[in-house]
């Protein structure tokens, strides 16, 4: 019976491990940004489905930069118990990062719900870039 060459071996081995590692990530970036959409205040998904473009951008920039983190810390572990642990961890920093540039900028998610795009960015690049720091220095 011929030997299956490495590339397949490691391949039949990792595929299991890393879809196991993508699923426990999409959860925690599931109840993430379901804990982000209970705690707004201004409700940017319903907003969103009522044409509100700036909540939409809104919203979108909270979903990537909680999943931005989560990435970082997938990329950094090497259990899947790991894959929560830093998950959860980098999820609820990131949420209370979110909060604390509400608070910093206010007055934009005020001007989101108005719709105002131009505060939507602004707010939603603030965030994002947040996000990349802490992805960093998670995968540091």
């Amino acid at each position: 019976m011929p030997i299956a060459a490495p590339e397949l071996q490691a391949f039949a081995n990792g595929f299991p491990l890393a879809m196991l590692h993508w699923v426990v990530a999409l959860a925690v970036l599931i109840a993430g940004v379901a804990v982000y959409a209970a705690l707004s205040p201004h409700r940017e998904a319903a907003q969103a489905r009522d044409g509100n473009a700036a909540a939409a951008v809104s919203l979108g920039a909270a979903v990537l930069s909680l999943a931005l983190p989560l990435a970082a810390a997938v990329t950094a572990s090497a259990t899947t118990v790991e894959v929560a642990l830093w998950g959860v961890s980098v999820t609820i920093i990131q949420l209370l990062l979110s909060r604390a540039c509400d608070m910093l900028l206010r007055g934009l998610p005020e001007r989101i719900a108005e719709g105002d795009v131009a505060a939507a960015w602004l707010l939603a690049c603030a965030k994002v870039a947040l996000a990349l720091i802490l992805a960093a220095a998670v995968s540091s």
